[in-house]
């Protein structure tokens, strides 16, 4: 007999993969913003200005927003499936965090190239 498990597009690897992923983009982009405070003994709204003016400061800003939402979309819904069992409230939290994930991605877009 052949167990067959249904998933709506969930991979246990492929999340395990995106979390870990996810988790090493943050701990460098965390490196970066620590090595720029060791390296500018003063901060003034200027450098810091300039610091996030620089497009390889943008671009690792964006990417470390998308690995933060990666992480957050996984965990919710490692959360929601683990201790909220009514399907339609699991279903209606899922969607509520995804409108959620992407306004933050949206306004951290316009943030982030807006400087």
């Amino acid at each position: 007999m052949v167990n067959v498990v249904a998933s709506v597009g969930r991979n246990g690897v492929h999340d395990f993969i995106l979390l870990r992923a996810s988790a090493i983009i943050l701990a460098l982009y965390t490196l970066l913003l620590a090595g720029f405070f060791v390296v500018t003994p003063t901060v003034t709204f200027e450098q810091w200005q300039g610091f996030f003016a620089c497009t390889s400061v943008k671009v690792a800003t964006i990417v470390a927003l998308l690995a933060l939402l990666t992480h957050a979309k996984i965990g919710v819904w490692q959360v929601l499936s683990d201790y909220v069992k009514p399907a339609f409230l699991r279903g209606a939290l899922q969607f509520v965090f995804s409108v959620i994930l992407l306004a933050y991605l949206v306004f951290g877009f316009l943030t982030v190239w807006g400087v």
